[in-house]
Formats: structure tokens, sequence, C-alpha cells
């Protein structure tokens, strides 16, 4: 059945199975002929050769009707399988529902799916390649920049009491830099392949996020930013990993006080959500704001919207990832909102479970109406 070189196709499957469904009818129009009417040897031997040639015919005339088509398909979908090449087929079949098209329709199904695991293999693969090349990048700048503070030190510089205090300080932030890159790299890892387990229980909200900005309050002071807890139920309780959760409202909140202007400031309050058993935490900043086209990327690691002034903040590129990644881990939605030069919201849900008093402690018609 090759097509190659635009050769006619010759069906050697149908020629042979006419030929095989022919040889019995030879044989017994030969003994008919021969044997029960006493006709010559050479008569036999013409009626058996004429009914012989005609039952061929038939039989491969029938057959190449029946099946050639479906044979043919099923080699042009074996050789695209095989060439790692994919086109639509038509899984149509024909009316009689045979074992035929039960293989045909396997292979059909087999074909979409050697093309849908392909194209997840290679998106895997320039996603392994994009991270690689980002990773590199990530772990050379402070590397070599401490390599250049040791060698200016060890060349003379460490006996210079005006830059050699200098110099092992900008070392050491390099050092740490390091350090948090590491760090994050090994959480971010567990978290994709599942082996940091999210621990759920009963944990009082407020205060994982008053504990969260008090340890921030320094570094927001240094940056002229203001963090600010909406008034909210002290006692309001969520099902959580109390580490976990913490992890994500550091991220969040250093998010937006790394990227604040000078007397900016960062909210943190609860709404109401769609359901009594939902809440909605919102972390909200008056900094620099992101690019409408850039949103559906920013939690993609090491991506940055200003990759110079994020590495001159400190920032890994791997917080808005560990967030997303933790979020999905407990089952619970991320959302983000920004605009240029006004600010970004990130909203995560959360499940309540004390399920009587409301966030804010009011009663339910109060809390009706603040929906309303």
């Amino acid at each position: 059945m090759s097509r190659g070189n635009k050769r006619i196709p010759v069906y050697k499957l149908g020629f042979r199975k006419a030929l095989y469904g022919a040889i019995p009818i030879v044989g017994f129009t030969w003994g008919l002929v021969f044997v029960y009417f006493g006709s010559s040897i050479a008569e036999g031997i013409v009626a058996a050769a004429t009914m012989g040639i005609l039952s061929f015919l038939t039989f491969f005339i029938i057959d190449y009707k029946v099946d050639y088509k479906r044979l043919m398909m099923l080699e042009r979908i074996s050789k695209n399988i095989s060439k790692k090449r994919f086109e639509e087929v038509d899984d149509k079949t024909s009316s009689t529902n045979d074992e035929l098209d039960y293989v045909i329709k396997k292979l059909v199904k087999s074909n979409r799916t050697v093309e849908r695991e392909i194209q997840r293999l290679n998106r895997i693969e320039n996603y392994r390649k994009e991270f690689i090349g980002d990773i590199s990048h990530e772990l050379k700048t402070p590397i070599f920049a401490i390599q250049g503070f040791v060698e200016t030190l060890l060349n003379g510089a460490l006996e210079d009491e005006k830059v050699n205090r200098k110099f092992l300080q900008k070392a050491m932030k390099n050092v740490a830099r390091l350090i948090y890159l590491t760090k994050d790299l090994m959480e971010i890892s567990k978290l994709e392949t599942g082996e940091l387990k999210s621990e759920m229980e009963e944990v009082c909200l407020y205060d994982i996020i008053n504990d969260v900005v008090e340890s921030l309050q320094d570094k927001a002071q240094k940056e002229q930013v203001n963090l600010f807890i909406e008034e909210m139920n002290q006692n309001l309780r969520v099902r959580a990993d109390k580490s976990q959760l913490r992890q994500v409202l550091i991220n969040l909140i250093e998010n937006g006080i790394k990227y604040n202007v000078p007397q900016g400031s960062v909210r943190i309050e609860l709404i109401p959500a769609e359901g009594p058993e939902k809440i909605t935490l919102n972390i909200e900043d008056t900094g620099i704001g992101i690019d409408e086209a850039d949103l559906p990327r920013v939690t993609e690691r090491f991506f940055r919207v200003d990759k110079s002034r994020s590495r001159e903040r400190g920032g890994t590129g791997l917080g808005l990832a560990i967030v997303k990644h933790i979020i999905e881990a407990h089952g619970e939605i991320l959302k983000i909102q920004s605009e240029p030069n006004k600010g970004s919201k990130f909203s995560i849900s959360l499940t309540r479970v004390d399920g009587g008093e409301n966030i804010h402690g009011f009663d339910q018609e109060a809390l009706s109406e603040i929906r309303k």
C-alpha cells in the first residue's frame, strides 16, 4: 500500500484475500464439470479458470470497496505518528461499525493523545530551558559580585580601612541574596512536586496578620511606607496551614512595600465573599502598579515587570510564584488587580470555620447591607 513517488497503490492484502477465496471455487468448479458432468479435462480447466477469474475479481472488488480506504487511513495515521507529524483526522467510519472501525477509532484517539503529549513535553522542555537560563543568570549575578569584592580585598584592599568593611558588607549582601534565592527555590520545588504538604488547621486570622505586620514594620519605615490593618473581627478563624498562610502574607506585604512610593501605604482588609463559608483577604498598595499586559505572568517564576529595578530592590522573582502555589494547594483562589502608577490589589479567598460571627463583628443584617 505504498504511496511513495506517486505510484499507484497496490492492494496486496485484497489480492491475497481474493486469491485465497478463488482457489476453492476453482477446485469445486473443475470437479463439478469434469467429474459430475463427465466433461473433458480441457473443458473442466476452461470452466474452472473462468470461474476462478470471475470469483477473484468479485472478491477483490468487494474487499476493495469495503476495506481499502479504511486501511489506507490506518496507514496514514500510523506514519504520521511515527514521524511526529499530526493532522486533523476524520474519525468517521463506515456504517458497519465492525472490528476495523473499532481499530480506526482507537488509533485516531491515540493519534490525538500522542499529539497532546508531545505538545505538553515540548512546553515542559521550553519551560525547563527558560528556567535554567533564568536561574543561571540569578545565581551568576551575586556570585560574580562576591568574587569581585573578594579578589579586590585579596589584592590589597583588605588593608585599606576606608573600603575593606564596605566591600565585606557588599559581599555579605550578595551572600544573603544567594541564601534567599536558594531557600525560595527549595520551597517552590517542594510545592510543585507535592513534597511540601499543607497541614490544615483552624487558625486565628487576625493573629497571623498582626504578627506579619509587626515583623515588617521596620522595613516599611525604612521605605517610608505605612502599613494599615482595617477593622476586622479579631476572633475570626479560618482553615489553613499556619506557616504557609504566614508566608503568603509576608510575600504579598513585602511586595507592596518594595514596589511602593514614598509616603505610600499597604492596607490589609477583609471583605465578604460569595457564600457564608468564604471570606476574601485583600492586600492593597499604592505603589507603581503593573501593566495589564503583564498581569497574567506576574506569578511565573523569575518573571519581573522591571528586571533591573527588581534586582536592585533585592527580589528573587519567586515570591508571587510561591504565593500562587500555596493558595492553589489550599484549594483557594488568588486574584490580582493593578493599574500603573495607582497600585495593586491582591485578593485571596479563605475558608472560615466559625460560621456564626461575621468579619467585622456586626450582626447578620448589617453584613447583608455591606454585601448590597
